[in-house]
């Protein structure tokens, strides 16, 4: 007889056993960096003598497995029942995100999971006032409490709302308030780099123009030192696919950090492990800010970059180019050795 769906198994392992059945339940998914199932988990309920009593345990399981009671369990403790669990296999920059995101649910958290709709997740995503960053968190978050819900029949498959959730067009409504760096400012952050290889990063990003999720991510084996330049191999846009000029200013940076240590990124945490952007902007960005005495975001290195090379002349193919700005097609992402001269001439401007 078939068992139904998200009810368990029971299978006779290989072998003389003792007790050779099984009774087993799925217990959730493994997750890629992006959020992505990649493999099914399982929990052992027991071993057994006869199928009819791995069957038996299987059920009594079933009834009630961890006190959960559908039609009332709330979205708080299903968040809580979650990460009892899932907090023991992550990493603490992890924890501390899925906790940041978790903050934002304010609006649903006394709700009966089974009465959440579609709007109430989406209510949570506008009013969040974040960028998108935080919000691809804070979906991937829904999506695993949704799972969660569905792995104990508390919601049916068909109730997985999280997929249409929209973190596009939603965001830090100060957006339209970025603004760069000022010459001042810029000064202050050189003067306080001497006290901070962390406070360096805030330079390499005024002066190639990356996103910040593009230089936590690039990798050594991408730089190239001699020629002065590195791949962005992956960015949220077609156009973000490019050769970036490292400017002689922040050269010496480059080169210091790929001698630091193993890793293979470029920037890593104190323990040389790869930087996850909350655990950067949490841990770093914020205070060093904070005790420069000023209000910006990382995307605003993105603005100061453009600006200080629409100051200094630059060309606007150019600066295209260096930032991966839209625009830029695929066919102009073919580089000679020539336009990348170009691009250091042009960096080394500002």
């Amino acid at each position: 007889m078939k068992l139904p769906n998200g009810y368990g198994s029971v299978h006779k392992l290989p072998g003389k056993r003792r007790n050779p059945w099984r009774a087993r339940k799925t217990d959730g998914w493994e997750f890629d960096e992006k959020g992505e199932k990649i493999k099914q988990k399982y929990i052992t309920i027991g071993y057994y003598t006869k199928r009819e009593e791995a069957l038996q345990a299987l059920a009594d399981y079933n009834k009630d497995p961890y006190n959960l009671h559908a039609a009332t369990i709330t979205f708080s403790e299903i968040y809580d029942k979650w990460s009892e669990k899932k907090f023991q296999e992550i990493s603490k920059s992890n924890i501390n995100g899925y906790k940041a995101s978790y903050l934002l649910c304010d609006s649903v958290k006394n709700m009966n999971f089974v009465d959440i709709k579609l709007s109430h997740l989406q209510k949570v995503v506008d009013e969040s006032g974040k960028n998108f960053p935080t919000l691809r968190k804070l979906k991937v978050l829904f999506g695993q409490l949704f799972d969660y819900a569905i792995m104990h029949e508390i919601i049916s498959k068909e109730r997985d709302l999280v997929q249409y959730v929209n973190i596009n067009k939603a965001g830090n409504p100060n957006a339209f308030d970025r603004k760069p760096f000022t010459k001042k400012e810029v000064q202050a952050v050189w003067k306080w780099s001497t006290t901070s290889e962390y406070i360096q990063i805030i330079l390499m990003l005024i002066y190639s123009g990356v996103r910040i999720g593009e230089l936590l991510d690039l990798k050594k084996e991408n730089i190239n030192l001699n020629e002065k330049w590195f791949d962005v191999i992956a960015s949220k846009t077609e156009s973000g696919i490019r050769k970036v000029p490292i400017a002689d200013k922040i050269l010496p940076y480059f080169k210091d950090w790929m001698n630091k240590n193993n890793c293979d990124y470029l920037l890593s945490t104190p323990d040389s492990q790869h930087f996850e952007y909350r655990n950067y902007y949490d841990s770093y960005w914020t205070p060093f800010i904070e005790q420069m005495n000023m209000n910006h975001r990382p995307h605003d290195t993105r603005h100061t970059c453009v600006s200080l090379l629409t100051v200094a002349g630059v060309d606007e193919r150019m600066i295209k180019k260096i930032v991966g700005h839209k625009g830029q097609g695929v066919t102009q992402q073919v580089y000679t050795h020539i336009e990348i001269d170009e691009l250091l001439v042009a960096i080394n401007k500002i």
